[in-house]
């Protein structure tokens, strides 16, 4: 881009305005950020997605979609969470504040609240009211992340002028990366027979704009209630395990786990709506409205850089009801490839090829079926909750004679009484460290550490490191649990997440777009590094809390 030289004043006023030969005062304002940032960041987070889908699937993958990010980015191999708990509300919290659950508060996706003394949405907030639904699930906001994210930074950054959206069938994938100062959230509503709309909160606006009651008056939603069989013909599927089997949830109104599942017949036995959301047409169905929202909220259209984060939830979901190894997340990602390639085709032509940045990378990962694991003789299997609390409440009545000092078990965390054991004239931490004691000799635990030692100690590596990255001294509980690799708290169907091994840590991270270099790494790095990296592309401040460091060698 050529530029005329402007008079050394107006140059100290705007070190990167758009090119002239003069400005008036009230044209100031309006002046560029800058010719050579991109145009519109894209941020994707895959709920659920393990770093071996890149990899496992790839001969079924296209040319558009994952492979041209590989092709034509920078490929992170070896990226991690570096914390624990790894599950979607952290995870998202984590990629976009730069830094992990000790610093940002998003400690699961619902915990027990300390001060309330009751459980908690990481994105609950009852001072707000749903816009575009009557339903609970719009009464969201991000006031329980004490972090800013890069998208708040580059609003900041901006004046305002750079816009933020935030879309995902979650309410958490939209709302936390989006930030605090967004433009709007937008999620899907689902959840309790929900009206099948995209909605938002009054955190955001007052009323839904135009386009997004133009989509949901549309049958867009519904073109979904269509059969799911696989993409490729299923004999093809050898990257995945036999379609019927043990090991995976059978949707009511089906007698077997298998292909195909006819989604219209499905959807009275399975939550309307919420059907779509458990299949890939729920990823299929986030491209479109992530589509509209450009068109609508004309992202990209000026040199102002706005941002776009689109979090694909089915992923998640299809994960969770039939695990790693089963023909139906096979197909899962493979459509999703599809939807991405359909995403990128748009971007190049409504925004400019070169002119936006793309990251991709996932929340959390996911640990195999244990029942299955089982079948292949790798060590694994299932904690029972009530098994664990019974046995734990008749050593704490028999140590202290008292049946009140437990609060709350959640999130493979305790949380005590601590107003009990005052009265008891009891010390907590010699409390927390008796609990610790006797948990670590069940026989599925691997580890136990009590609060005092999180707050007081210092890890530099292995599972004590990650969970003292993930310790709130506010939130967290008094004791912190971990099961043995392949030992999940879970029914025996499905699969779940949420620990520090490296099936739950190992997540994709790929870079594409203006400002990114091709190329490829197996040095380590971490999700906090994600935010200050797109924050120095930008040349904006890190969020307030980051601790992650800028990945220089992916920039241009």
């Amino acid at each position: 881009m050529k530029y005329i030289i402007l008079p050394l004043l107006i140059v100290a006023l705007s070190f990167s305005g758009k090119a002239q030969t003069s400005i008036s005062k009230s044209e100031i304002n309006d002046v560029e950020i800058s010719g050579s940032k991109p145009k519109l960041i894209v941020a994707i987070v895959v709920d659920q997605m393990r770093y071996d889908y890149l990899t496992r699937f790839e001969n079924k993958y296209g040319a558009g979609g994952f492979k041209r990010m590989i092709k034509e980015g920078f490929n992170c191999k070896n990226n991690h969470f570096n914390y624990i708990p790894t599950y979607t509300g952290p995870g998202h919290a984590s990629v976009f504040t730069g830094t992990t659950p000790k610093n940002h508060g998003i400690i699961a996706n619902d915990w027990f609240d300390k001060s309330l003394n009751k459980m908690v949405n990481c994105v609950e907030d009852n001072t707000v009211e749903p816009i575009g639904t009557t339903s609970h699930d719009g009464k969201k906001s991000p006031i329980r992340m004490v972090s800013t994210t890069f998208a708040d930074e580059n609003r900041m950054f901006t004046q305002m002028k750079g816009k933020t959206i935030g879309v995902s069938i979650k309410h958490r994938g939209a709302i936390l990366p989006a930030g605090h100062t967004a433009n709007a959230a937008y999620w899907f509503d689902y959840e309790h027979n929900g009206s099948g709309n995209w909605i938002s909160s009054s955190f955001y606006m007052n009323d839904l704009p135009d386009w997004v009651k133009a989509f949901n008056s549309s049958d867009i939603t519904e073109s979904y209630f269509k059969v799911w069989n696989t993409f490729y013909d299923i004999s093809t599927y050898h990257e995945s395990g036999s379609d019927n089997n043990n090991f995976e949830r059978i949707f009511k109104g089906k007698d077997t786990p298998t292909f195909p599942y006819d989604l219209k017949k499905l959807k009275d036995f399975n939550g309307n709506f919420k059907i779509i959301t458990d299949s890939p047409y729920g990823n299929s169905l986030t491209t479109d409205f992530a589509l509209a929202a450009i068109d609508g909220e004309a992202l990209g259209q000026d040199n102002v850089t706005d941002v776009l984060t689109i979090s694909y939830s089915s992923t998640d979901k299809v994960g969770h009801d039939f695990g790693v190894n089963s023909k139906e997340i096979e197909d899962v990602y493979i459509r999703l490839d599809k939807d991405l390639e359909r995403l990128f085709v748009t971007l190049d032509s409504k925004i400019g090829k070169g002119a936006y940045t793309v990251f991709l990378t996932a929340d959390h990962g996911v640990v195999e079926v244990p029942l299955y694991l089982q079948s292949i003789k790798i060590p694994s299997g299932y904690i029972r909750t009530r098994e664990f609390r019974e046995k734990l409440n008749a050593f704490i009545l028999k140590t202290f004679k008292d049946s009140t000092l437990i609060k709350n078990i959640s999130n493979n965390q305790i949380f005590l009484n601590r107003e009990r054991i005052k009265a008891l004239g009891l010390d907590l931490s010699s409390v927390q460290q008796a609990i610790v004691n006797e948990i670590i000799s069940s026989k599925n635990i691997y580890k136990a550490y009590t609060a005092t030692a999180m707050s007081t100690g210092s890890f530099a590596e292995g599972i004590e490191h990650l969970l003292q990255n993930g310790y709130n001294q506010k939130r967290s509980g008094d004791i912190l649990t971990v099961p043995y690799p392949g030992y999940i708290f879970y029914r025996k169907t499905g699969t779940t997440h949420g620990s520090g091994f490296n099936y739950d840590t190992h997540v994709p991270l790929l870079f594409f777009g203006n400002g990114i270099k091709q190329g490829e790494t197996l040095q380590k790095t971490v999700i906090p590094d994600i935010a200050p990296t797109i924050s120095a592309l930008l040349g904006i401040s890190f969020p307030n809390s980051t601790t992650g460091k800028p990945l220089e060698f992916v920039l241009e």
